[in-house]
């Protein structure tokens, strides 16, 4: 989940809006609508494959992710033709199936022969199916990417670094097994003089105007043993979203923002937290896969200076990541629906997800991600891995808007304000929701 985020990679790729691939534009050319960062670069290179091999020219619309969603959810919502294919966000999946926005792909995967098995479970779940948990398919999983974590290998691996936190700790200083440990690390930096420089422990998600702050907690609230609702009653959250375990881990991230963040730090996200590690500010950096081989490739803090981990285990050992990543959609309003399943068709072929993870593209394939040499094609392709088998997501209700606004308010008033406590900001959102859910009749 991305929706409106902001982010400064995307700076460069905001360049290649409306630009085409095959020279003037035909009558068959299709436009591709996507947020404007370094993946859709990737995309770009690799569709000149589908152009070359169909004759089909491809047109790029993209938006950087501060107006991706309100570009392109007023753009489905009006029935515009502009987007013939779209890389949506994964929650907009319920509203864009039950309001016409997409083509239902069922049909067109049984022609030709895609199935859904092939893709990573979470993938399909969070990318293409509405409802959830049934065979009903509205995308293509497109763009794998998941909440995890970089930190400075190097930092680490200093021998006063860790005789001193060995001395502190009692423990060595390693990737953290648990947030627990995770908290120590932090405090342990948080204001310590490194290669001459004043360092802070990490930088996390706090930013209040569109989904950060939500993103970072439940990244952690999942591992705390949060539940969106009663498993054996839909939309019933009394003692789920507010459970004492949800307020525990509420605290948690409250005083790890309190304890170990930089300076400025009461709005970070994407974009800021890139800017926070590749400055050499932070030890521990929480971010999107996505970033990461852009972090690797850096001059600064890349190659062996940087590590990767997942998500780590909660107070009982439970471990999950906040989903993020989008599926491919062919719109409901275009014109050229048959070639933009050509496209659809083109880019599920194993050679070409091969080829997407080799650009920088996260392919949700299980051939290309299942495959025995994966795991050491990129320093970060273990912890990709690692991640996305312990995903979550957020609501996916056609409501999903106003569901994020409410937490997103609850959630940034509690822990970058300090307003309240965990249990009230919790039992307000169990009212925000309760109320949003009411108002769609299914309460």
């Amino acid at each position: 989940m991305k929706s409106i985020s902001k982010c400064t990679l995307g700076l460069a790729s905001a360049l290649l809006a409306s630009t085409a691939i095959a020279g003037s534009a035909q009558a068959e050319d299709l436009t591709l609508c996507w947020a404007a960062w370094d993946p859709a670069n990737a995309l770009v290179e690799l569709s000149k494959d589908f152009t070359a091999q169909t004759g089909i020219g491809m047109k790029f619309e993209f938006v950087p992710w501060t107006n991706y969603a309100d570009r392109f959810l007023n753009e489905l919502n009006s029935k515009g033709k502009l987007c013939d294919l779209i890389i949506g966000d994964s929650q907009w999946i319920g509203g864009s199936a039950e309001n016409g926005h997409y083509v239902k792909l069922n049909d067109f995967f049984d022609k030709e022969g895609i199935k859904m098995s092939d893709f990573v479970d979470a993938t399909v779940v969070g990318y293409s199916e509405w409802p959830k948990n049934t065979p009903n398919y509205w995308s293509l999983p497109a763009f794998g990417d998941v909440v995890g974590w970089t930190y400075r290998k190097d930092w680490f691996e200093k021998p006063e670094i860790q005789a001193a936190f060995k001395e502190k700790y009692g423990r060595d200083l390693a990737v953290p097994a648990t947030f627990a440990e995770l908290k120590d690390i932090a405090e342990f930096f948080q204001g310590r003089e490194v290669d001459g420089k004043k360092v802070y422990g990490a930088s996390i998600y706090t930013e209040r105007g569109s989904e950060g702050v939500t993103m970072g907690v439940m990244d952690v609230l999942y591992s705390y043993g949060f539940k969106y609702e009663n498993p054996d009653k839909p939309y019933d959250m009394e003692g789920y979203v507010n459970s004492e375990k949800s307020v525990k881990g509420l605290e948690f991230y409250k005083a790890l923002y309190d304890c170990c963040t930089p300076p400025g730090a009461s709005n970070s996200y994407m974009g800021e937290g890139i800017d926070a590690f590749k400055s050499g500010q932070v030890a521990l950096h929480m971010n999107f896969a996505f970033t990461w081989p852009g972090l690797q490739k850096d001059e600064m803090v890349g190659g062996d200076k940087v590590g990767f981990f997942a998500n780590p285990a909660g107070p009982d050992g439970e471990k999950f990541a906040q989903l993020g990543g989008q599926g491919i959609s062919v719109v409901s309003y275009s014109d050229k629906q048959d070639a933009a399943l050509q496209y659809i068709k083109w880019f599920a072929q194993p050679e070409v997800q091969k080829k997407w993870w080799s650009l920088g593209g996260f392919s949700c394939l299980k051939a290309v991600v299942e495959d025995p040499s994966f795991p050491a094609s990129q320093p970060y392709a273990k912890t990709f891995l690692d991640s996305m088998a312990i995903v979550k997501d957020f609501w996916a209700e056609p409501s999903y808007a106003s569901l994020l606004q409410a937490s997103q308010k609850r959630f940034h008033d509690y822990v970058v304000a300090g307003q309240g406590t965990a249990k009230e900001a919790l039992d307000g959102l169990v009212k925000d929701w309760t109320e949003i859910f009411e108002d769609d009749g299914k309460m």
